[in-house]
């Protein structure tokens, strides 16, 4: 195996995305999350989930999907952050 193969398998191995399943979409746009999927994740019934797209070239390529707790506490440390850096510049 060449150094860029290694570096290749090094990022599929490190954990931070992996597809999970393939799921479809019915006729009236609704999809099932897989149970093992919700389980692992903590998705329980009635829990709220962020949908965030990346777009190229004008188009959405990724769908994403994060609790809506877990992305208000990212939101709100990056807010911290930001007002922190904002604070000392005064």
């Amino acid at each position: 195996m060449n150094e860029r193969e290694e570096e290749r398998k090094g990022d599929a191995n490190c954990g931070c995305y992996k597809v999970q399943a393939m799921i479809s979409v019915d006729e009236r746009g609704q999809m099932v999350l897989p149970k093992d999927v919700r389980k692992r994740a903590g998705i329980e019934g009635k829990d709220k989930l962020a949908l965030t797209t990346i777009e190229r070239d004008g188009k959405i390529c990724c769908i994403l999907l994060t609790k809506a707790d877990e992305l208000v506490q990212v939101v709100q440390s990056t807010l911290g952050a930001f007002t922190k850096d904002q604070n000392t510049e005064t």
